[in-house]
C-alpha cells in the first residue's frame, strides 16, 4: 500500500483538534465496542497523558490509530488502542502504524523498549517487531490476551 497523501502526526491531548478527537473516539468506539462486541468503558481516562498516533488517508477518513502511555513506576511506556480503520485493513497499514509508533516511543522515551498487551491472534504480527511474550494467554474483557515487551531499542 502506497502511504502516498497519508497524514502521520503524534500529538498530545491538548494538541488534537476537536475533529481529530471525534475521529479517534468513533474509530475506536467502532472497531474495539461495536465491530468485536466488547462492552467496557472505551474512554478509560489515560488519554490525557497519551500521545496519540493517527494517520489520516487523502480522503479524510482515520486510517489507523495508536496511543502511547507514559512510563508508570518501574512499567516502561504502553503501546495501545492500536487499530486500523476497517475500510484499509489487509494493506499493511498496520505495520506501518507500528513503526510509526516505535519511532514516537524512541522520540519521547529515549528507547523502543515498551510494552503491550496483544490480543492473541496478533502475537506473531508483535513479534515481528521484536515484542516477545511475556504472560500466559488470559481473556480482558472477554477477548484473549498476551502481555508483551519489547526490550531493544
Amino acid at each position: 500500500m502506497s502511504m502516498e497523501g497519508f497524514s502521520w502526526s503524534v500529538k498530545p491531548l491538548d494538541g488534537l483538534t476537536a475533529r481529530e478527537v471525534h475521529d479517534i473516539m468513533r474509530l475506536r468506539v467502532d472497531v474495539f465496542v461495536v465491530e468485536q462486541r466488547c462492552v467496557y468503558p472505551e474512554i478509560d481516562g489515560q488519554d490525557p497523558t497519551a500521545l496519540h498516533i493517527q494517520a489520516y488517508a487523502p480522503n479524510g477518513t482515520l486510517a489507523a490509530y495508536a496511543r502511547i502511555l507514559p512510563p508508570h513506576d518501574a512499567e516502561p511506556p504502553h503501546i495501545g488502542r492500536v487499530i486500523v480503520h476497517p475500510s484499509f485493513r489487509g494493506r499493511h497499514l498496520g505495520r506501518h502504524l507500528m513503526h510509526h509508533a516505535l519511532t514516537a516511543v524512541a522520540a519521547h522515551h529515549g528507547s523502543q523498549r515498551c510494552a503491550l498487551a496483544a490480543q492473541a491472534y496478533l502475537v506473531p504480527f508483535y513479534s515481528s517487531f521484536g515484542f516477545v511474550a511475556v504472560s500466559g494467554e488470559y481473556l480482558w474483557d472477554g477477548i484473549p490476551h498476551v502481555d508483551m515487551l519489547r526490550t531493544e531499542g
